[in-house]
């Protein structure tokens, strides 16, 4: 049974969620603590893993809720379960609608679509900034502030900024995890 409610609830994930993985973590996560698969705190720690680690993000979360509650299988079929919507979409619109791209319609709507993906990605990233400064937000208490993830978002921030002034190019993506992993490591 635990499979199928899997299969079933990372499907509804992936075919209400728009934006890619960054618009699916608040449904995904309203889904994960209303089914008892993780704790809120759980859940947060996960989506920071998940950023660490190749791969989307909807898939990674996914992947490892399923294989937390089901094993092997509870992870394919999580995993199946978050793909799904988005390859019978895709398939649909290559088979059905081959000039579809070229309307002026559908290109009006998918001009006006990216901005409102844009401020879906933004407003999770301000979630989860909310949610690892202030852990207890929800209870509406500014208690248990933590400075840690501040000043590691800062510092790094401001290692990034020096090094692009330095070098006059970015930094590679590689470093600034690795680099990111070691002050975690360190600080907590």
């Amino acid at each position: 049974m635990i499979l199928i409610d899997l299969l079933f609830t990372f499907m509804k994930i992936g075919l209400f969620s728009f934006g890619g993985g960054y618009g699916m973590l608040p449904l995904m996560e309203r889904e994960v603590l209303e089914h008892g698969w993780m704790s809120s705190e759980q859940f947060v720690d996960f989506v920071a893993v998940s950023e660490s680690t190749p791969g989307p993000i909807a898939i990674n979360m996914a992947t490892f809720i399923g294989s937390s509650q089901g094993g092997f299988l509870g992870a394919m079929f999580a995993t199946l379960g978050v793909m799904i919507p988005s390859v019978i979409i895709i398939l649909l619109i290559v088979a059905v609608f081959k000039g579809f791209l070229q309307s002026k319609i559908v290109s009006s709507a998918l001009k006006g679509v990216k901005p409102v993906i844009v401020g879906l990605i933004f407003t999770t990233g301000v979630w989860l900034a909310v949610r690892n400064f202030l852990p207890n937000i929800g209870a509406l208490s500014v208690e248990g502030f933590s400075l840690a993830p501040l000043l590691i978002t800062v510092g790094l921030g401001a290692a990034y900024i020096g090094y692009k002034l330095l070098f006059r190019k970015n930094p590679s993506p590689i470093l600034l995890i690795i680099a990111s992993a070691i002050v975690g490591i360190i600080v907590f």
